[in-house]
């Protein structure tokens, strides 16, 4: 499965979160909505972090991270989406930058040794 699948299931998922909305509170949740629940997800992530590293007592920690980690990922796709932006092409622009960025300071470095 590539990114452009993984979005496709994630606006999906979405649109049906959208329609349980709509029945449950009358309409949709906002942008900022959606980014505070990504927020929580992200305070789950760093809680099932600490128990993987013994830090925190979470039962069956290794499967709730997977869990985690996917909803973290559906967050980003569909505040993404919402924002108008197109995540593979930030994705591959930022991490080119960056590692051009890294490449060179490591390359500073070995001339300094």
């Amino acid at each position: 499965m590539n990114l452009e699948d993984l979005q496709n299931l994630a606006l999906r998922l979405n649109e049906l979160y959208e329609q349980l909305e709509i029945k449950r509170y009358g309409r949709v949740w906002t942008t900022e909505e959606l980014a505070l629940g990504f927020v929580g997800d992200v305070g789950d992530l760093a809680k099932l972090i600490q128990a993987g590293a013994g830090v925190r007592h979470i039962d069956d920690c290794k499967a709730k991270l997977g869990h985690e980690l996917s909803d973290c990922l559906w967050s980003i796709i569909v505040l993404a989406h919402k924002c108008g932006i197109d995540l593979q092409a930030e994705f591959v622009r930022n991490t080119t930058e960056l590692t051009e960025h890294v490449s060179r300071e490591l390359g500073a470095d070995a001339g300094a040794a």
